[in-house]
Order: C-alpha cells, then structure tokens, then sequence
C-alpha cells in the first residue's frame, strides 16, 4: 500500500429527519484542525435522499469539498447500502482520514468500512490530532475503565478511522457565504441488490431527562454515601431548573438509570454550568464533561482530581455546602419573582 496516494480529512456527514446532525459539523471543525495541519482539502461526504442542498452549510462550517450521493435508494439508512456508497467513494479518491459521529449511525457505519477496506478504527476518540511531517492520526481515548488515556495509531493501512462522541469537539463558527466544491456522485446500487428493507419506522418518545441538552447539571458521585445522600442532588437540581446528572460508580451501584450518566461510558455534556458534587474526578467522568462553560467542584477531600479540572473549586462537606447553597438560591430567586410582580 503506497501511502503518497492517499489525501485529504474526510467526515462523514450523518443526516436525520432532513438536517445535519450536530455531531458532524462539530466534526468538520476537528478535521479543518487536521487538513490545516497537513495543509490538504478537508471533506464531506453526504448521503441521503434530497440532500444535496445541505452541501452548501457544510462548506460554511469548513468543508473545501463535499461529495454528494443523493438517491432514493439512500433514503433511510442502511448499513449495506451506505456502506457501498463510501466504499466507493473512498476507492475512488483515497482519502488520509475519515471521521465519524460516535451515534449508532457512525458506529456501525464505520465498522463496517473498516472490515470490508480493510483498515483500522479507534472507537470513542476524544483527542484527534496528526502529524505534520507523516500524516500519522493520533486518536486518543481513555483505556482501562478511564484510568489512563491511549493513543492509537494505524501504521500499516489507510484511510485513518475514527468515531468521535457528540459534543467532544467544536463547529466552527459557520462563514456565511463561504463556497467550495460540489462533486456529485452516481451509484449504481439498485434496491434489489440490498437484502435490507425497511417496513416501518416507529419513533418513541419517553420522559426520560436528556442531560446533553441541559444548560445546568448537577451532578453526584459516590461521596455522597447513599442513594439517600443523593436525593441532594435532585433538590440542588429542581432549585436551579436543571438536569440530575451522575458519575459512573454511582450508576453502577443501582442508585439513579444509566442515562444519567456523564462520561466515556455515558453521556458527553456541555452545559453552561456543571456542578460536580461528592465526585472524585476520574479520566472516564472528565472527558464527559471538561468542556461545560463553568465547572463547580464540591468535595471535602483537597487532594481530589476534579479540582484540576474546576473553574471553582469548594473543600468542604456536601451536606453542609449544598443545603446553604440551596437557601441561597431560593432567596435569590424569591427576590427576582418579587421584582418582576
């Protein structure tokens, strides 16, 4: 395999209910990172039916080029049919790295290329960086239960491979008006060469708290001794209008649901404020929630990590500190109800 034919970032461009989902142009800002750094095009490819025009938001958000295959044939996803579609397209034109959204969209298409390229794939990267001189992909991701963070290389084989979790990276700040280069792509898949059908989509919709989209979390660890110390939490919550969020010891011991869980084995947030409160800070909770605006730590070791990665930082016991913080809360918001009478 000769290395000197394979250029450019490529993302792939995840689409749902007829819109760009956020992931990818969060991806578009790693990878323009990346093309800059090996000064090569950075890229997207797009999949769907009736999609062609959301080519032109891609190049606002950095892509120099977007590869487009809009077809019937590709309006509901399958693994088979997409597959084939970036199979292509990569045989094609040989990119250096191709990125994904870590959604079960991403995962599964992307470990489907891999087998059939055959190349690698880093899962759950949460660090992507390359090196200038050999184009070498670093993809980093916390390794053995989040207690340490693994760098991955692919030496032998290209195109690089990654999947990316939401809300890791960046957008750019979208250029209005910013253009680039339209390639639009045939397939010569027909419907009857896919074994797959889709009969229905059935979509549920459940009660449960997305903690992604909160702009307050307040969330709790193991420091809070029981499930009844953790009913703080809630209280703190409900104060602040905010979303419950948890450390992964926390779940595990059955005191709150899995989708509450902030980190590598739950879920990325970026709120607006983030409290973490009885939580000791390891790698796997951080890298779920390092990039929140402004990051509150309350616990009563001084010696804890979280500190390390806090705007603030409070040394004391949660059961003091969180009730006074609750008083104070309510009279300030009591006083603003008032002013607003």
């Amino acid at each position: 395999m000769s290395f000197e034919d394979y250029h450019g970032i490529w993302v792939f461009i995840e689409v749902k209910d007829g819109e760009v989902v956020p992931v990818s142009l969060e991806l578009l800002g790693a990878g323009r990172e990346l093309a800059d750094k090996r000064k090569t095009e950075l890229a997207g490819v797009l999949i769907g039916e009736n999609v062609t025009h959301l080519a032109d938001s891609l190049f606002e958000f950095g892509a120099d080029t977007v590869y487009v295959y809009d077809d019937a044939i590709f309006r509901d996803y399958r693994t088979e049919s997409y597959m084939k579609a970036l199979l292509e397209c990569c045989q094609k034109y040989k990119p250096e790295v191709i990125l994904y959204g870590a959604t079960s969209t991403g995962k599964d298409l992307a470990s489907a290329v891999a087998t059939d390229l055959p190349t690698g794939l880093t899962a759950d990267s949460t660090i992507l960086d390359i090196e200038e001189d050999t184009g070498l992909l670093l993809a980093s991701r916390p390794a053995f239960g989040g207690n340490i963070m693994a760098t991955i290389l692919c030496k032998k084989y290209r195109p690089q491979m990654a999947t990316v979790r939401p809300k890791v990276m960046k957008a750019l700040t979208p250029e209005p008006g910013r253009k680039g280069k339209l390639i639009e792509e045939k397939t010569s898949l027909k419907e009857e060469d896919i074994r797959t059908k889709v009969l229905e989509i059935v979509r549920q919709t459940t009660k449960k708290v997305k903690i992604d989209e909160a702009d307050i979390i307040v969330a709790g660890g193991k420091g809070l001794g029981s499930p009844n110390g953790f009913k703080l939490i809630h209280e703190l919550a409900e104060t602040l209008g905010g979303a419950v969020g948890a450390s992964r010891d926390v779940v595990e011991a059955g005191w709150i649901e899995h989708h509450h869980q902030v980190g590598q084995t739950g879920v990325t947030v970026t709120p607006k404020i983030y409290f973490a409160i009885g939580i000791s800070g390891a790698i796997q909770h951080i890298v779920g929630m390092q990039n929140s605006g402004l990051i509150i730590a309350i616990n009563n070791d001084p010696e804890a990590p979280i500190f390390q990665s806090s705007h603030y930082g409070i040394v004391g016991d949660a059961f003091e500190v969180v009730p006074l913080l609750i008083e104070q809360f309510k009279q300030v918001f009591n006083r603003e109800a008032v002013d607003h009478v």
